[in-house]
């Protein structure tokens, strides 16, 4: 069986993309405020988390008057003296 397709199949396809765009599009601007919002509040929930444990990592660890060194320094590079040998030159004029 061939079915072929008819303008009012065709325009009724249209329509109903149409109004399933136009819906979301409605119903984003009314709930992306509240998403947002949310978002935010559990961004802000794990900031402050982290930075609690932070604090307390390092108010425990820590003694009055002692020294932390939280860097170690890197060694500077030794270079090699046998690179190569020392080519003078002069300039031409």
């Amino acid at each position: 069986m061939l079915q072929t397709a008819s303008f009012v199949g065709f325009f009724r396809t249209i329509l109903i993309i149409a109004l399933v765009y136009y819906g979301i599009k409605i119903l984003s601007r009314f709930f992306a405020p509240y998403l947002m919002r949310y978002m935010s509040k559990k961004m802000q929930q794990k900031f402050e988390g982290q930075f609690q444990q932070q604090q307390q990592r390092h108010n425990t660890q820590r003694k009055e008057g002692e020294t932390i060194i939280d860097k170690v320094p890197q060694q500077p590079k030794t270079s090699d003296k046998n690179v190569g040998e020392y080519v003078d030159y002069e300039e031409i004029e």
